[in-house]
């Protein structure tokens, strides 16, 4: 785990921080997923890029809303992605979605999907983690972030 990447979003103003367990926030990010995928479906250009980042965005913070873990950074939310059970693609995948979507969406350059079924598989992947989590999964990652020196409501 990227211990120091996180040691840094922990000192952010709008880095990690512990809250409450937030499981209507987390089924509504996950309804918002869901949703969002919907449109991915239907739009197009720059557009298509910008939601499947968002789809998967949401997907993920439905992760961390359920542990009670808030981020507003979203590279520091890309490297929570440690605290759970993906793999180096997934991790990959949703980085070079970000990048892409800054990319077309500030710089307006060209991107594309190439594979919309990579979108599916890794929202359905954060529903299976999500289905997994349970009190004494969510303690230890709530736990392994205080660690690295986060308290509370910080």
């Amino acid at each position: 785990m990227a211990d120091n990447k996180i040691k840094w979003c922990l000192c952010q103003k709008k880095g990690i921080s512990i809250i409450d367990c937030k499981n209507h926030l987390s089924e509504a990010y996950m309804q918002e997923a869901d949703e969002t995928l919907q449109n991915v479906m239907t739009t197009t250009g720059k557009w298509k890029l910008i939601t499947a980042y968002y789809a998967c965005y949401n997907a993920l913070y439905s992760l961390l809303m359920k542990c009670g873990i808030k981020c507003e950074i979203h590279d520091c939310t890309l490297e929570l992605m440690s605290l759970f059970e993906f793999t180096d693609a997934e991790k990959e995948l949703l980085a070079k979605l970000k990048e892409d979507r800054i990319q077309v969406q500030y710089y307006l350059k060209s991107r594309t999907i190439h594979d919309i079924d990579d979108i599916k598989e890794f929202i359905l992947r954060c529903k299976e983690i999500l289905l997994d989590l349970n009190i004494l999964k969510i303690s230890k990652k709530r736990e392994f972030l205080k660690s690295l020196g986060l308290n509370k409501g910080s």
